[in-house]
């Protein structure tokens, strides 16, 4: 593993916890949201992270083999929406969007869970933010030892 390989791999956690901290902002802004553009509530939506796989060249592959070594970092597969937890049935004759029996489902958004998710995510973000700058650091002190 290069040095250059390491930036890319904090790098890439860098982008994919940055991607996650927009879609859980986006869960936040929208739990209270009734109705979307298709007349049902909003779904909750969740990042699914997969690793990063090595360019498939035969340099690349010799050298996984060689050194066991498969990692190259994190990558945003999808975002699905959150169908295994249940909406929120409220009371609420009044609203717009109440059914013949004066409930509104209000969208599957649990904003505690949510900010659990950003904290997790924040310092997730930081980690990689660390190891992106260790990184940096001995890339400059390795320069600074081979200009003496």
């Amino acid at each position: 593993m290069s040095l250059f390989t390491s930036f890319d791999i904090s790098a890439s956690g860098l982008t994919a916890q940055r991607y996650r901290m927009d879609v859980i902002a986006e869960n936040i802004a929208n739990a209270n949201t009734t109705r979307t553009k298709d007349g049902t509530p909003y779904r909750r939506k969740v990042v699914v992270f997969e690793e990063k796989q090595a360019q498939a060249s035969f340099d690349a592959l010799l050298k996984n083999v060689s050194n066991r070594y498969t990692g190259e970092g994190v990558k945003v597969t999808q975002v699905v929406e959150d169908r295994w937890t249940q909406m929120n049935m409220v009371y609420d004759p009044s609203h717009p969007d109440a059914d013949e029996n004066g409930y509104v489902i209000y969208p599957n958004v649990n904003t505690v869970t949510e900010m659990t998710n950003l904290i997790d995510s924040s310092r997730a973000y930081e980690a990689n933010a660390t190891a992106f700058e260790a990184s940096k650091n001995i890339a400059s002190r390795g320069l600074q030892l081979a200009s003496t």
